[in-house]
Formats: C-alpha cells, sequence, structure tokens
C-alpha cells in the first residue's frame, strides 16, 4: 500500500494546490510520508527476515562441520 499511498498523497497535494486548499494539500503530504514510511518499514522487514536465514544456514553449516 505505500506506493499507492505515496501516488494519491502526491496528487491529492497537487490538487490542493490547484484549488488553493491548504487543508487538502496538507493531507496529500501527509498521505504520501505515511506510504514512503510504509515502504520503508516493509524494506527492512525483509532485510531482517534476509538476516535471519542467512543466520540459519551458517548456524546449520556450522552444525554439520562440527559434530
Amino acid at each position: 500500500m505505500g506506493l499507492l499511498d505515496r501516488l494519491l498523497g502526491r496528487s491529492k497535494k497537487a490538487a490542493g494546490d490547484l484549488m488553493n486548499d491548504p487543508e487538502l494539500r496538507q493531507e496529500g503530504a501527509h498521505q504520501e510520508r505515511a506510504g514512503a514510511a510504509q515502504d520503508r518499514a516493509r524494506m527492512h522487514e525483509e532485510q531482517a527476515v534476509e538476516e535471519r536465514q542467512r543466520e540459519a544456514s551458517e548456524r546449520a553449516a556450522q552444525d554439520t562441520t562440527n559434530p
């Protein structure tokens, strides 16, 4: 949803600019930041999963070489 929120937020910001509506522009900016935060959180979670898998593989390899 991060990408969609960023795009919708950007659209609301542009609409707020065109209609001279500071509240709509602010809402769009907030939605865009929230979408970016979701993307960052997803990226960090994926990195954490990869790190856990790498650690598990290394432990398994050590267990087979050190009986």
